[in-house]
């Protein structure tokens, strides 16, 4: 059975108009996450764009990847994105085990990310692995107007804190099942550590979309 990796981008952003399409670098941001899934064809046989957008479909096709025009039922802002790998494994009608998920928004990727987080996927006969990083930061809240630590002490070091890991958003894989049980991480899920500068890149503001714009520049090889 096969591996497909499905990039859900639709359109209608509030925050950054248009942002799957901007250029990031030479070629639209959507086009880095299709281009990372074409270097890992070892791994994974087709990629599906799902979209409710035109200009997004257009150069999804431009780009030599199969395009599942998503209904505007399921492209609203608070629409979770397994509905749209749902609604994708749904529509192909074909026998798939594993679902990689690539996030346009996340457009900046470590080269060798997907063939080590695939491998300890099948060799850990994992439902689903997702990758996250270590945060570094002191938090708190802020009750009745002060604040209360929450993940350290006051005056203890940075680097004596319990780690703390955050979901970054670069690459999930899951089986096709769960998808379909409207689930992305399972609750076995492997979380795989990646602590790399792109794993910081998550876009949704012009200001997040400037700084991956520096670090692309900053980060060629």
């Amino acid at each position: 059975m096969k591996t497909i990796a499905i990039i859900p981008a639709r359109g209608g952003s509030k925050r950054l108009p248009e942002k799957n399409t901007k250029f990031l670098g030479e070629i639209p941001l959507l086009a880095h996450s299709i281009l990372y899934a074409k270097k890992n064809n070892e791994i994974i046989d087709e990629i599906y764009v799902s979209t409710n957008d035109d200009k997004i479909k257009k150069i999804a096709l431009e780009y030599g990847v199969k395009v599942i025009d998503r209904p505007e039922s399921l492209s609203g802002d608070l629409e979770p994105t397994v509905t749209a790998l749902k609604h994708v494994l749904e529509s192909i009608g074909e026998e798939v085990k594993n679902v990689i998920l690539l996030q346009p928004t996340n457009p900046l990727r470590p080269e060798n990310l997907l063939e080590d987080a695939f491998d300890l996927y099948l060799k850990g006969n994992y439902d689903s692995l997702f990758t996250v990083s270590q945060n570094h930061q002191k938090f708190g809240k802020i009750t009745d107007g002060k604040f209360v630590p929450f993940n350290y002490e006051i005056g203890q070091r940075s680097q004596d804190l319990e780690p703390l890991f955050f979901e970054n958003g670069l690459l999930y894989i899951t089986k096709s099942e769960k998808i379909l049980n409207n689930i992305i991480i399972s609750k076995d899920a492997c979380p795989f550590e990646i602590n790399h500068i792109f794993a910081t890149v998550d876009i949704d503001t012009q200001e997040d979309f400037d700084y991956a714009q520096y670090l692309l520049k900053t980060n060629k090889k």
